[in-house]
This record gives C-alpha cells, sequence and structure tokens, in this order.
C-alpha cells in the first residue's frame, strides 16, 4: 500500500472513531452544535423554489439507452425488442417527467460518518401509451444516500455523497390503456431510469448545503478595526442528534495581517444541547479580542471639551474647585477644563453568572484653558472604570452596549497641593456616563461577529452567560 494511502486511511480511520463529548472545553475557538433538524431545514429549503427540480423535468430517453437502446430490453435485440412478444411497448422510449412533487425529507445522523438522507417524492410522467393515445402515471419513490461528512480543500466543512439508490413504490395510471401484464415492464425500466435522474438531484442539493456550510469560514469586516476569519480548529463531530464545529477565530488587520492577541486558557463547561435546538458558544477570547482591537487603534480615547458635554455636566475651574479647595482654591474661576483620556492597556472581559463586566483601566489627564493659550495641566489621574455589559444577539452578531458601574481612581500626578482623590469620583462618574460610555457604544457597533451556520438567525436566540462564555440558543 502507498504511503500516502495509508495516511488517507489512518485519517478516515481516527476520524470515524470521533464523537462528540461533554465537558471542559478551551473557549479559544467558537463552538458550534448544529441539531439535525437544522440541517433538515436547509435541504428541504434548497428543494423550494429553486430549479433543482425544474431540471429532473423533461425526456428520459437520452439518459435511458441500456434499456429503451439496439441492445437493451425493448431494443432491437432485446427481448422485448421487433418480433417480440411485447413489440408495442417501443412506443414508452418517449416517456417525459411532467411532474415532480416537492420530497419529503427525512434524515438521520450517522456518528462517526455522517448522514442517511431520505427523499420521497411522487414521480408524474406520460407518454405515447402502447394502444395510441396518452398514457399518464405516477410512481412513489424513496431516493436513499449514505453522505459522508469531512473537510474540503479549502478547510469547510463538506458533506460528500457515498451511495445513492432508488426504491420504486406503488405506481399509479391516471389515463390511457396499459394492460397489467405491461406493469412489470414499466416497472423494470422506471427502476433502471429513476436512480440516474434523481440520485443527481441529492448531488444538486448537497451542492447548496455545502456552500451554506462554506460560508461559516467567510471573511466577515469589522470596519477600521480590520476582519475577523473562521477557520475549523479540528475534524467535525458528529453524534446522533447534533454536528459540532470547532470554530477558530483568526484576527488580520486592515492589511491583512495576522494579529495573535494572547489566548486565554479559562474553560468553560458548555451546558447540555436540548433537543430541537441549535446552540453556538462565544469564547470570552472573542470579547477581549474586540476591546483589544479597539485599544490598539486609539478607538478607546477620547479628549472630552466643553462643547461635548451637556449644560448639566459640570466641566469649570470653579466646580472642581468646590470638590478640592484645598488644592485648587487659587485657580481662576471659570475656566473651563479638559479631560484627556487614553486608555493604555486593554481592557478585561469577565463572563460570570449571568454578567458581563468590562474593567477599563485609562489615564486621565485634567487641564483647565488658559484665555488665548494652550491648556495647562493641573493633574493625572489613573482610573479603573467598571462597566456593565448588556449584550443582545443580532441575526449576524452580539451587540454590547456599555454602562457605568463604578469609577475608583488615584492621583498619578500633581501641579497643585495634594488632596484626597476620592472626590472627583462621583463627579467623574457624571462626565464617563454623560460623554464617554456613549462614545464608547459607537465604537463598539462592531459588536462580535457570529460564524454563518446553514444561515442561522440568532436574533431570536436564547442567550445564556456562563462562565468565560456565552451562549446563544437557537430553536429549529
Amino acid at each position: 500500500m502507498q504511503p500516502a494511502m495509508l495516511g488517507l486511511w489512518s485519517l478516515l480511520l481516527l476520524w470515524g472513531l470521533v464523537t462528540p463529548c461533554q465537558g471542559l472545553l478551551e473557549t479559544v475557538g467558537t463552538l458550534a452544535q448544529i441539531d439535525k433538524d437544522e440541517l433538515s431545514k436547509a435541504i428541504q429549503n434548497s428543494l423550494v423554489g429553486g430549479p433543482i427540480l425544474q431540471n429532473v423535468l423533461g425526456s428520459v430517453t437520452a439518459v435511458n439507452q441500456g434499456l429503451l437502446g439496439s441492445g437493451g430490453l425493448l431494443g432491437g435485440g432485446g427481448l422485448l425488442g421487433h418480433g417480440g412478444v411485447f413489440g408495442v411497448v417501443e412506443e414508452l422510449s418517449s416517456l417525459k417527467i411532467e411532474e415532480l412533487t416537492l420530497p419529503k425529507v427525512s434524515l438521520k445522523l450517522l456518528p462517526g460518518f455522517g448522514v442517511q438522507l431520505s427523499l420521497h417524492t411522487k414521480v408524474g410522467m406520460h407518454c405515447s401509451g402502447p394502444f395510441g393515445g396518452l398514457l399518464q402515471l405516477a410512481a412513489e419513490v424513496n431516493v436513499t444516500s449514505r453522505v459522508a461528512l469531512g473537510v474540503s480543500s479549502r478547510g469547510t466543512p463538506i458533506l460528500i455523497l457515498k451511495r445513492c439508490s432508488t426504491l420504486l413504490g406503488h405506481i399509479s395510471l391516471f389515463s390511457g390503456l396499459l394492460p397489467t401484464p405491461l406493469f412489470g415492464v414499466v416497472e423494470q425500466m422506471l427502476f433502471k431510469v429513476l436512480p440516474g435522474l434523481l440520485c443527481p438531484v441529492v448531488d444538486s442539493v448537497l451542492g447548496v448545503v455545502n456552500e451554506l456550510l462554506g460560508a461559516v469560514l467567510g471573511l466577515v469586516p469589522l470596519g477600521a478595526l480590520g476582519s475577523l476569519e473562521f477557520s475549523l480548529a479540528t475534524l467535525p463531530l458528529i453524534s446522533n442528534q447534533y454536528i459540532e464545529l470547532d470554530i477558530n477565530p483568526i484576527v488580520k488587520s486592515v492589511a491583512g495581517d495576522i494579529i495573535d492577541f494572547p489566548k486565554s486558557c479559562a474553560p468553560a463547561k458548555v451546558p447540555p444541547k436540548k433537543d430541537h435546538t441549535s446552540q453556538v458558544m462565544v469564547p470570552l477570547y472573542l470579547f477581549n479580542t474586540v476591546f483589544g482591537l479597539l485599544q490598539t487603534n486609539g478607538a478607546l480615547d477620547m479628549d472630552i471639551t466643553p462643547e461635548l458635554v451637556p449644560s448639566d455636566v459640570p466641566l469649570t475651574t470653579t466646580d472642581l474647585a468646590a470638590l478640592i479647595p484645598e488644592a485648587l482654591g487659587k485657580l481662576p474661576l471659570h475656566q473651563q477644563l479638559l479631560l484627556s483620556l487614553r486608555v493604555k492597556e486593554a481592557p478585561t472581559v469577565t463572563l460570570y453568572n449571568k454578567k458581563a463586566l468590562v474593567s477599563l483601566p485609562a489615564n486621565i489627564h485634567v487641564l483647565f484653558y488658559v484665555p488665548q493659550g494652550t491648556p495647562e495641566s493641573l493633574f493625572e489621574l489613573n482610573s479603573v472604570m467598571t462597566l456593565r455589559a448588556q449584550l443582545t444577539p443580532s441575526a449576524t452578531k452580539l451587540h454590547i452596549s456599555l454602562s457605568l458601574e463604578r469609577l475608583s481612581v488615584k492621583v498619578a500626578s500633581s501641579f497643585t497641593h495634594a488632596f484626597d482623590e476620592s472626590r472627583l469620583e462621583e463627579w467623574l462618574s457624571h462626565v464617563v456616563r454623560a460623554v464617554y460610555a456613549p462614545k464608547l457604544n459607537v465604537a463598539l457597533d462592531v459588536g462580535i461577529p457570529l460564524p454563518k451556520v446553514l444561515n442561522i438567525n440568532f436574533s431570536s436566540s436564547v442567550l445564556e452567560i456562563i462562565e468565560n462564555a456565552v451562549v446563544l440558543t437557537v430553536a429549529s
């Protein structure tokens, strides 16, 4: 056996033994568990309103030469050809498929292999009858196929047709004359013709579904921050109820360079998937990645100037001196202030116990405007803002809205006398809620991208915040 072939069979054997398991999962990637109902729905939708079924309609003669040609059952040299007992049935060679009812899809997942797919349909046909006139027939057909789940050369999940057969059911005659002995001939003819006609339908269906599965690895733009590309971290896993995809997010800059943010090893215990639901686990890493991109791009920095502040927010030397008079009592009154806020470290996101919190360290430089001069420094503060994150799923991403819970400050440097910085916390919290938090939420409009899994719409999903991850559950 060639080494390459040995390697291929080893991979297939290894994959065949792989099935999903419950337990602690590393939260580096996004975990998607796709219920078999979603796969069945995607297959059914591929048959509705598209060209797949229409392409079957028409004459079957061209694909039926083995039965109706010169050497076939009904051909010149065959059992029933010219001079045979039933030579008159040569007219059946004009058989046409005129109707194919929408198949009923039945799907069974085969752990460690793939899918058993059955399409039950009714085929309507017409042809010239053996005794003249139009012959109209209908046959119930069950198309059964075994489909392997693998990985394409692009690294996407792919369904591969391995075996296909048709089982002919009841045949009905709606018009025309067909003696009972000829039913067996028609049955043999259909038994030979229909696999060549209907098995390509399965192939076409899988082609549509594979396009949907391939979209999992699409490039998701993050605006001016860059993009996020999803790839499969491991081989797909399959159980008797769902397919599991471990999807690895790759962050890229606007120029296309890979940005390697530190990956957390914090585990997340994924809750068991309920029947007839699909779920996607969004790991802590994705949240920290988005905030890391915002910080490195300067999107979290802000100069808070008087024109940005509502009238009810105090931002003058008079207001500040009232809070710390011992330090600023000699300052000229009624001078406007400038707060220069810089985030020099990436924020930290915490997910636990149904809560999502963001800890944002920021340097706040407080200056005051001098008439017809450049702003002069008063002091610098090192602050830590704790913000609560409200998470809302849409069709394709997880939206984040922040609100300030608390703020703490320490004096970093001062050009004034020493003072108690805690007196400034309430005032700064007022400024942050009025001006800075809304700015953060505009920057966060990019959201957390969700992988496109069989066009599942997450807008109606149930969201659960667990330790180190967020789980979205969608009813099939």
